[in-house]
C-alpha cells in the first residue's frame, strides 16, 4: 500500500497520540508499505508552529525531517503536475493544505490516511481514501 499522511496523522504517529488508532499505527508501520509526508505538511507545521497553534520540541524545520527519517517516511514534494490535479476537486473543503494533499494523493496513485470528515465526503476518480 502507498500511503500520504495528512498532517495530524502524521503528528499523532511520531508523538504516539491516543488519537491515532492502533490499526492504522500498525499499518504505518507495515515495513512493505510506501508511507509520504508532504513538503505541503511541512508548511503547514510551520505555519502553525509560527502562529502559536502548535508547540514542538524543535524547530520544525529540523524536528519534522529529523522524524520522518526516523520512522522510515519517505518526502513528497510538490510538482505542477499535482497542482493541476485540484481541478478535479469540488469546493466541499476550502482548506488549501488539505486541497493539495488531496491533489498530491490522486497524482501520485496514494492513498491519504485522514480521518478529516471533509475529505472522506469526496468522491473524485483516483482519490483514495484510508478507511479502517
Amino acid at each position: 500500500m502507498k500511503l500520504l499522511l495528512d498532517t495530524h496523522i502524521f503528528l499523532w504517529f511520531i508523538n504516539n497520540d491516543q488519537r491515532l488508532p492502533t490499526q492504522w499505527r500498525t499499518v504505518i508501520q507495515i515495513p512493505d508499505n510506501e508511507v509520504y509526508l508532504s513538503v505541503v505538511s511541512l508548511w503547514e507545521v510551520i505555519l502553525k508552529y509560527q502562529l502559536g497553534k502548535i508547540n514542538l520540541p524543535e524547530s520544525p524545520d529540523i524536528y519534522i525531517p529529523k522524524q520522518r527519517k526516523r520512522h522510515f517516511i519517505n518526502h513528497l514534494d510538490l510538482s505542477e503536475k499535482s497542482v493541476t490535479q485540484l481541478i478535479k476537486l469540488p469546493l466541499l473543503h476550502r482548506d488549501p493544505f488539505d486541497r493539495m494533499l488531496m491533489a498530491q494523493a490522486i497524482n501520485h496513485s496514494l492513498t491519504l490516511m485522514t480521518i478529516d470528515s471533509t475529505i472522506q465526503t469526496y468522491s473524485v476518480e483516483g482519490l483514495s481514501i484510508f478507511k479502517e
